[in-house]
């Protein structure tokens, strides 16, 4: 009996020393783990399609329609949100966002003043007064007069050409027929789709230009040639031409991986 007693005793101090001894858990490494981290965005105006960009990390998302987001980050990541009507914000995940998991933002609308500046007669204040000191007549449009006008877009120097090309009077016009003859037609409609591409790579590139670089770092001389790069994919007018900035920046990160592959590879 006493032998099975000092077994079982010498089993229990054993127990207890090698939990004694057991080294702590490193809760510290989990700190460089990434995590989700939900948050809100708050504004006066619109909060949809807020740029959210981990600058660290370099990945973004955008808002939903209420303001809300979801992007991955851990300690110390710099969270970038932007968008053209607010003032730019950066927000560091410190530790009471990295253990709650949420980073609620407000933003300020942005204002750009601009300098005082006085066009024509000071006003008083006195109605008649006023309306004797002002000079100037009403203008004048074609509805005032009685004359027909059009209304609608106005074409391009190419898109009137290709009219031109492709239109013509009398019972059998000769124009479209020669212009399709000598290939003037097809020329035309390539130059209108490379105009058109043009003006939505120009209008891309002022708007997300800033942000998207962000997060995809590139020379300052090399960005121009990159949204060349991306225009003349084949696919770029379907992907981006009445698109959320959201789903245009994923295209654009997927050309930024082929531009950067090339760059390697002509290097190498």
């Amino acid at each position: 009996m006493k032998q099975k007693l000092l077994i079982l005793i010498m089993s229990l101090y054993s127990i207890v020393s090698l939990a004694q001894n057991k080294e702590p858990i490193d809760n510290e490494n989990t700190l460089f783990q990434s995590i989700n981290i939900s948050g809100h965005i708050q504004s006066n105006g619109d909060i949809e399609n807020v740029h959210v960009i981990n600058k660290t990390a370099q990945i973004f998302t955008v808002s939903n329609g209420k303001g809300f987001f979801e992007i991955s980050g851990k300690i110390s990541d710099t969270l970038v949100f932007s968008s053209v009507q607010y003032q730019l914000k950066e927000i560091i995940i410190d530790s009471r966002i990295y253990q709650s998991g949420i980073c609620n933002v407000s933003l300020q609308d942005k204002v750009n003043e601009l300098d005082e500046v006085i066009v024509g007669k000071i006003l008083t204040g006195n109605l008649m007064s006023d309306i004797k000191n002002t000079e100037g007549d009403p203008p004048i449009n074609f509805y005032d007069v009685g004359i027909p006008g059009y209304a609608g877009k106005i074409a391009t120097q190419s898109e009137r050409r290709l009219n031109e090309a492709t239109t013509g009077a009398g019972i059998i016009p000769l124009n479209p027929i020669i212009n399709a003859i000598t290939g003037r037609t097809k020329m035309l409609k390539n130059h209108i789709e490379i105009e058109r591409r043009e003006a939505l790579m120009q209008n891309i590139k002022a708007r997300l230009s800033n942000d998207f670089f962000a997060s995809n770092p590139m020379d300052e001389d090399l960005r121009m040639d990159f949204f060349y790069f991306c225009a003349d994919d084949e696919n770029f007018i379907k992907h981006c031409k009445s698109q959320t900035d959201f789903k245009i920046l994923i295209f654009l990160r997927q050309k930024y991986r082929q531009y950067i592959k090339n760059l390697t590879s002509t290097e190498d």
